[in-house]
């Protein structure tokens, strides 16, 4: 358990000893501990129709969440690890309601009966998924919906005024990069960061498909896209990342059923002209008079499960070789952009779980004591401050997000090697350092020994930049930790 994780708790507990005859302040603070022992919470965000829900079927690879523009969709839904599936709706304030979860059209849904969005506060949805053991996943209206009452919500959840954000972490969904865009990031990174600058926030091209209209070079564009994209948001450094991704084949192919993979081999064995003809648009591949040798329901439902770009790229893989569902499958997600997103969300999220979360709980403790001044509280908000401060970890997290935003004035290699050393590549010691997960604890300390008098050194340069010191230093104080480390081991 992380260092800075059992000093929340203590400073939690010590807010609670002192305000043990105030009901509403306690309830706040145990609010505020059970959060700690919580999965991290990612929130995903964005524009209307960014792609959130579908995005999140990809990430935990099954059907959970509704994708039609329902009532169920206005609402900010919490998706959690359970035993057998379930879903509740927090409504009216106080009052809770099992939904029905049901198969429309072969589509999932939640049946809210009586109910609509306006008065339901949140949906909690139980699911049996992997995934969800290590992350709660938040999927939140969009905000730029027509009805201000729904963007509200998620502003709401996000970035409350008078608490902490309900989000560890937040994967923000771009189809453009508007001044609205660039407003909430803005908002999302005060309320998630704090005072304590921005911590974790990544940014998606979703949709990426769709970027090049479906052409086999469409991820190639989105990729282009996202790197005018990472441009912009560098300059404000409100993105620790910015990827492509085409949520729809990345479902599809994680879903891939071996009757859909049938119709993708007899697809591939037609004549090449036909299906170029055919694929000109969704609904001219649809059309029952298609000379191919697929029936029409079944094309439509291979584009409405895999979309035009999705097809001609499984074709095309089919024809290079690929002949089995399994092999196909891996390939798919691998072209759809959804492995390189997990890999940023595991190495930026998933292994800084306690850091994100000791943070959202101590910007939490420091609001709460703030509303609700007692005489034992400055103490507790003055430590609260120095942690947020002090705690290396924090440190390392700013300064990967300041990296993609300002220049560290140093050769391209020492570049690498600073972003590595500070965890861009993972937290693990050997990654950090840059070695083999098998090398001798004796090579690791030696590296890390060298590594901490390099960067010391480095940073006492005199004709450096405050910033680009400033950086070195911080690598200097991961090396030393990684030594100290290897030491107590």
């Amino acid at each position: 358990m992380s260092v800075t994780l059992d000093r929340a708790r203590e400073l939690v507990a010590a807010a609670q000893a002192e305000y043990v005859r105030e009901p509403d302040v306690r309830d706040a603070l145990r609010v505020c501990a059970d959060r700690l022992d919580e999965p991290l919470r990612v929130a995903l965000a964005g524009s209307l129709k960014a792609g959130k829900s579908t995005l999140l079927n990809a990430l935990v690879g099954q059907d959970i969440a509704p994708t039609d523009a329902t009532e169920c969709t206005r609402v900010v839904t919490w998706y959690r690890r359970g035993t057998s599936p379930s879903v509740t709706a927090r409504y009216d304030g106080d009052r809770s309601m099992s939904i029905p979860v049901l198969r429309r059209g072969g589509r999932l849904s939640f049946d809210f009966g009586d109910l609509t969005a306006d008065r339901v506060d949140r949906l909690d949805v139980e699911w049996p998924a992997r995934t969800l053991a290590r992350n709660t996943i938040i999927d939140t209206p969009g905000t730029s919906s027509l009805s201000l009452d729904v963007s509200e919500r998620t502003l709401s959840m996000l970035t409350p005024e008078d608490s902490a954000s309900g989000a560890d972490a937040v994967v923000y969904l771009l189809r453009t990069l508007s001044a609205s865009d660039t407003s909430f990031l803005t908002r999302i990174n005060d309320a998630v960061g704090g005072d304590s600058g921005p911590l974790g926030v990544v940014g998606v091209v979703s949709r990426a498909d769709e970027v090049g209209a479906g052409r086999m070079d469409a991820m190639m564009s989105a990729k282009e896209v996202a790197s005018r994209f990472a441009v912009e948001l560098e300059k404000t450094g409100l993105c620790q990342a910015v990827v492509p991704v085409a949520g729809l084949l990345a479902l599809g192919a994680r879903t891939l059923r071996q009757s859909e993979f049938g119709a993708l081999v007899a697809l591939a064995d037609a004549p090449p002209d036909d299906l170029q003809l055919a694929m000109l648009s969704a609904d001219r591949f649809s059309r029952p008079d298609m000379p191919l040798p697929v029936d029409a329901e079944t094309r439509a439902g291979l584009v409405d499960r895999f979309g035009l770009f999705g097809i001609r790229m499984a074709v095309t893989l089919i024809r290079m070789g690929t002949r089995d569902s399994p092999t196909l499958a891996r390939e798919l997600v691998e072209r759809s952009g959804l492995e390189e997103l997990r890999h940023i969300i595991d190495v930026q999220f998933g292994e800084r779980a306690d850091q994100l979360k000791a943070h959202s709980a101590l910007v939490t403790l420091d609001r709460v004591l703030r509303a609700s001044p007692a005489a034992g509280s400055r103490a507790i908000i003055d430590e609260v401050g120095s942690t947020l401060a002090d705690v290396h970890g924090f440190k390392e997290l700013r300064l990967l997000g300041q990296l993609r935003a300002r220049e560290v004035r140093l050769p391209e290699p020492e570049k690498a090697e600073l972003a590595r050393l500070v965890g861009a590549q993972g937290t693990e010691t050997t990654t950090r350092l840059g070695l083999d997960p098998d090398d001798s604890v004796e090579l690791q300390r030696k590296t890390a020994f060298d590594a901490v008098r390099s960067w010391r050194s480095r940073a006492s340069h005199p004709l450096l930049d405050r910033f680009t010191a400033r950086a070195c230093d911080i690598a200097a104080r991961s090396a030393e930790g990684i030594l100290a480390e290897l030491d107590r081991r």
